[in-house]
């Protein structure tokens, strides 16, 4: 039942080669980026991600990007990194866009084993009726395109069918944390940790506070440890690594 790993190294060392990963965060709020790094430095490629956002230029996966090692991303929001929307526009990245209720439930419906669902979302766009460019050729046309999505009418009104997600791996970032793998968010950093932890076939927690099973009250648990195989305890310095995406100041 300990689930925790020596170091973020250990714990993202068998992360092969064309695996497909799910991680947490919103911006840079609750993301994993003990662990991102730590897959910098192991070296995987051809990784096919599913998040909300790539991160930023040289934070949370925008490192991977960076490095060419990201060859297909699943999200909502592609804003606030230069690198990303390049590479996108190059041909060198392919990416499917969803609406960001569509991905939160995408990956809550794959972690609970359920295999696709009907929404509204996207009904009467190219969501559902398919052309958004997943690829851009070198010459700037659409070399890969969404297909056409099943529609069914419930009580009058049109709705579109959503496959549920589930990937090899999730990397997710979480407050507190016991051995047993059981998590507790802070506020904004929830997110979309706990759907990531759910959807991944092997999860991953880097945790800020670490405390022994017991000392979590069972009312104050977000995700039951059942969904999580590793613990990653950050050093002090580590949780207090947060920057703050737009900060506004008055003159």
């Amino acid at each position: 039942m300990n689930k925790v790993r020596g170091s973020a190294a250990d714990a993202v060392a068998d992360i092969p080669d064309g695996a497909s990963l799910a991680v947490g965060g919103f911006g840079l709020s609750g993301v994993p980026e003990v662990l991102v790094r730590a897959l910098y430095e192991q070296g995987a490629q051809d990784l096919k991600v599913v998040s909300n956002n790539c991160g930023v230029d040289g934070r949370g996966l925008g490192v991977l990007l960076a490095a060419g090692r990201i060859t297909r991303v699943t999200g909502s929001y592609v804003g606030e990194n230069k690198e990303f929307a390049r590479q996108y526009l190059a041909g060198e990245l392919e990416v499917e866009l969803t609406p960001q209720g569509t991905l939160a439930e995408r990956l809550r419906a794959g972690g609970a084993g359920i295999p696709a669902f009907y929404t509204p979302a996207g009904v009467g766009t190219q969501v559902a009726d398919g052309g958004l460019p997943w690829r851009y050729a070198p010459d700037g046309s659409v070399a890969v395109a969404s297909p056409p999505k099943e529609t069914r009418d419930f009580a009058g009104r049109p709705h579109v069918l959503e496959h549920g997600i589930t990937t090899d791996f999730a990397l997710v970032r979480a407050w507190r944390g016991d051995r047993h793998g059981n998590l507790v968010f802070r506020r904004a950093a929830a997110n979309f940790n706990p759907l990531a932890a759910m959807a991944g076939k092997v999860t991953i927690a880097e945790v800020e506070d670490l405390v022994e099973p017991g000392e979590l009250a069972p009312d104050a648990v977000h995700l039951p440890g059942i969904y999580v195989q590793r613990v990653v305890a950050l050093s002090a310095d580590e949780a207090a690594d947060k920057q703050i995406e737009k900060r506004t100041v008055r003159s």
